[in-house]
């Protein structure tokens, strides 16, 4: 499908929080899925990602994850600079925050005429966590998490005792998990106790493992690996039209 464009102000319960919203441009109402990106925010790749999936004939929402914490519109490069901005963002933002930035979102789409009331979210990097966190809001159908940084770690600021990986059991959708064996920011014992925390919980889960680096779905930088990619988009797609 060709897809159209557009950006909206959502009003948080931590101010106001832009997103950009990619969706089919012909008339019908379609499942809607919530992009988180990486710490970067909404860079070249991840709206390129978003309207790959939009295509497949899905709303797709991409939010300035730290909206509190910077200027609206600010993208950060993909350097240094950038990569010890987003960190510091990461580092001071609470998971709680983050779970009324999907309130808001759920709270929005569902009254807009575009969309079918279905839900999912998707992410890379601490977007993958992000969806893995919003899947547990019931309202979330289905989440594929790609490389999702800091759940078996526990290092992301929240309340005690509501960090992602303890909160697994309230998870009541489908979620895919998605990892490359060469990440070094989620090594194998960390793959291996998430696994166990969702065998525990019995959460409907998938779960597949690649030979790739950190980053392997970003289309710029050499970790790029355009055929695991490409089956990435495919999973996801599947994903979301079965269940949503």
């Amino acid at each position: 499908m060709i897809v159209q464009q557009q950006s909206v102000e959502l009003a948080t319960a931590t101010g106001p929080m832009h997103c950009q919203i990619i969706r089919p441009q012909i008339e019908g109402k379609f499942p809607c899925v919530f992009f988180y990106s990486e710490i970067f925010q909404i860079t070249a790749p991840i709206e390129r990602s978003a309207k790959i999936l939009a295509g497949h004939g899905f709303v797709v929402v991409i939010p300035e994850v730290f909206h509190e914490l910077n200027p609206i519109g600010t993208v950060l490069a993909y350097d240094d600079a950038g990569k010890d901005k987003g960190n510091q963002d990461k580092f001071s933002k609470p998971l709680e925050h983050h779970d009324s930035d999907t309130c808001a979102m759920l709270d929005y789409f569902t009254q807009q005429p575009y969309c079918s009331g279905h839900f999912g979210a998707m992410g890379v990097c601490i977007g993958g966590h992000l969806a893995y966190r919003a899947a547990l809001n019931p309202r979330i159908e289905a989440s594929f998490c790609l490389y999702a940084t800091d759940i078996h770690s526990n290092t992301l600021p929240c309340q005690p005792g509501n960090d992602s990986l303890t909160k697994t059991p309230e998870i009541k959708g489908e979620i895919s998990l998605i990892w490359g064996k060469q990440d070094p920011h989620v090594p194998t014992e960390g793959r291996q106790k998430i696994y166990q925390t969702l065998i525990d919980s019995k959460t409907n889960f998938t779960w597949h493992e690649f030979n790739a680096q950190h980053a392997f779905m970003r289309d710029e930088g050499d970790r790029f690996d355009p055929e695991i990619a490409h089956e990435c988009y495919r999973m996801a797609v599947a994903l979301f039209r079965r269940v949503l």
